[in-house]
């Protein structure tokens, strides 16, 4: 039977109640692939779901529960699970004993994130090890037959790994410790880190789509070179020297995925260690573990998370040295952990020197938008809303609106629903996975929200240089990030019928109407690059195509993008027909409930190839001097 995950929100407590661990329930409901990447490098949920076994997406239309009836495990998995939900600590109690960090605020989240310290919060090695020192002190005092001693640890750490949902790091460490304890005492003389790459090699047998799981990837490697390189670290006696140094290998065999998963590195992060390896594991673990005992603890532990917490905020917005990078290919993937394996050989006889290996490869990935030999347009795919990134040669890049769109996550029923970041979960990821580290303008057309929303935001995380805005009536939106461009000191402009020269470049805006209207109002950017014309329509409709119409000769465009989202007021057939595109981009989002693109618009553009972010995903034009290579995320609608 194929594993479904059902897509399933309950609404209040009782609802919550009506259905525990273990349960066996009827669904019924249509079965669907998950999708799969809606942009570049960013998050894909297929390949997530694909690496715990869920192979497919439901949302139900009935559900019926069969029984409650379930074995002892379910029965202490529903124990633990109601006990800890009883606590106002629970967020952490979940994180650290459960292994769900998903009742974190996200902003923490973020902020751990940013300084490199999330594994600290994923169960690990760290605490098995813990468990099983508190479990094998406790035996060691009532019996002294090892056979039966580790029988109960290891039934145990089973146990705890069923309760914890199998956890890729945790079926690491407790089969790790199991095979050492055997190889051990059966005096096999089996390397560690040989029986390491038995259990990586036989979960990647089992489920070979644990490659795509963060956790499992992290847990693997820095165990890996940790077993392999731990020798450095032992060269050192004063705690705070070996610490740091087990901070530092791990901070470099974590690098090309640190890389490839958050787009960008915090140096400072073995320094940050310092403060929250001994924190967590000498003060916040044992006393999550003795709060879950005793509940009278629930305040204090609570207390010690909230000075953890406002440590990690601090440290993440007063540091400068986070740098981002450009998502990696294969090639440089395995490079980096090439050079990396070679420098801590060297650390091992104590020749740091050849750090500057490293440092060389960083500087040049850093800079990599500088080897770039085309101009590209991206159109990132944020839903129901416009960001464009046009990027040129000698690292020149163009933002084209950068939109806010309000998606609603459901978290515990406890909480508020709480609004995504379209600028921190798509633009600011997007921009620093292509290696974009600032922007020389950023344009926007008009002041919706699905045009402006999110340039506030990403102005706090990469550096933009210059704003150009309509001459249209200033609403909201646009009153509000002036107010905040000018705190942060940033030019801007009002733009209609001007013109951008950025290097050998030209923009030409085209709309010096003045309708009183946002839409109408929209800033109409026209470009040729390597001979390919671009017309970029914002959220104009059929009074501006007039104008244009009648004021430009404008014929045969390589690349459009359709204004308005492709919606009933744009696109109209003599527009289309005069300016015969070739290539038409829409920005929209899946399932809209404007019911974009409209067929209308569709049917006037029948004779150009239509791309959709609702059904391709993020779309990157890459502008040869000869041709125009198109790549798109290939995204699969359910």
């Amino acid at each position: 039977m194929d594993n479904v995950l059902v897509d399933y929100y309950a609404l209040d407590e009782q609802e919550i109640d009506k259905y525990q661990v273990g349960d066996k329930i009827k669904v019924k409901g249509d079965k669907t692939i998950p999708n799969g990447e809606t942009n570049f490098y960013l998050f894909n949920y297929q390949h997530y779901l694909l690496s715990k076994k869920i192979y497919y997406v439901m949302k139900p239309e009935d559900i019926t529960l069969i029984t409650h009836e379930c074995n002892i495990f379910y029965k202490i998995k529903r124990w633990v699970i109601k006990h800890i939900n009883s606590y106002d600590s629970k967020a952490y109690l979940r994180t650290f004993i459960l292994g769900d960090n998903s009742m974190i605020d996200s902003n923490i989240s973020k902020s751990y994130q940013r300084n490199g310290i999330s594994h600290l919060f994923a169960l690990s090695g760290m605490h098995v090890s813990l468990l099983t020192t508190i479990i094998l002190f406790m035996l060691n005092r009532i019996m002294h037959n090892k056979k039966i001693i580790y029988s109960i640890i290891f039934t145990f750490l089973l146990f705890y790994m069923m309760l914890t949902n199998f956890s890729p790091s945790i079926i690491r460490a407790t089969f790790l410790f199991i095979l050492c304890i055997l190889n051990k005492e059966l005096k096999l003389g089996i390397k560690t880190d040989y029986l390491l790459i038995l259990i990586f090699s036989l979960s990647l047998f089992y489920n070979p789509y644990y490659i795509y799981n963060n956790g499992f990837l992290f847990s693997y490697v820095i165990s890996y070179f940790l077993i392999k390189f731990g020798s450095i670290a032992n060269n050192y006696s004063h705690y705070f020297t070996k610490l740091f140094m087990t901070s530092f290998i791990s901070f470099l065999a974590s690098l090309p995925i640190s890389i490839n998963s958050y787009f960008h590195l915090n140096f400072l992060t073995p320094f940050i260690n310092l403060i929250f390896v001994p924190m967590i594991t000498i003060i916040i673990f044992p006393l999550s573990l003795l709060t879950f005992i005793f509940p009278f603890l629930d305040k204090a532990f609570l207390f010690t998370i909230q000075i953890m917490e406002y440590i990690s905020f601090l440290l993440s917005k007063i540091n400068n040295l986070t740098f981002s990078f450009s998502h990696l290919s294969i090639l440089f993937f395995f490079l980096y952990y090439f050079i990396i394996y070679f420098l801590l050989n060297k650390f091992k006889i104590k020749e740091y020197k050849y750090i500057v290996v490293l440092i060389i490869l960083l500087i040049i990935h850093y800079n990599i938008r500088y080897f770039d030999l085309y101009p590209t347009l991206s159109m990132i795919n944020i839903g129901q809303g416009d960001a464009i990134i046009l990027t040129l040669k000698n690292n020149k890049n163009i933002l084209i609106d950068c939109g806010n769109i309000k998606h609603y996550v459901k978290d515990d029923w406890t909480k508020k629903n709480n609004i995504s970041s379209t600028a921190q979960d798509i633009i600011i990821p997007y921009l620093e996975a292509m290696g974009i580290h600032k922007i020389d303008y950023a344009i926007i057309t008009h002041g919706d929200e699905d045009h402006i929303g999110a340039l506030k935001e990403v102005i706090e995380y990469i550096k933009v240089d210059n704003v150009i805005l309509n001459k249209g009536k200033i609403n909201n939106n646009e009153q509000e990030l002036i107010t905040k461009l000018k705190k942060e000191k940033i030019p801007y402009y009002f733009f209609s019928h001007n013109r951008l020269k950025i290097n050998n470049y030209t923009l030409t805006f085209l709309n010096d109407i003045d309708e009183n209207n946002e839409n109408e109002d929209s800033l109409v950017i026209y470009t040729i690059i390597n001979n390919y014309k671009i017309l970029l329509m914002g959220d104009a409709g059929y009074e501006t195509e007039e104008y244009l119409m009648h004021t430009y000769n404008i014929h045969d465009v390589d690349i459009l993008k359709v204004g308005h989202h492709g919606s009933k007021y744009s696109s109209s057939k003599n527009f289309i027909t005069n300016i015969n595109p070739s290539v038409a981009l829409i920005s929209v989002g899946k399932d809209n409930k404007f019911g974009h693109p409209n067929d209308e618009a569709l049917i006037n553009l029948k004779n150009s190839k239509i791309y959709r972010t609702d059904t391709d995903g993020s779309i990157k034009l890459i502008i040869k001097k000869n041709k125009i290579d198109i790549k798109k995320c290939r995204y699969l609608s359910s």
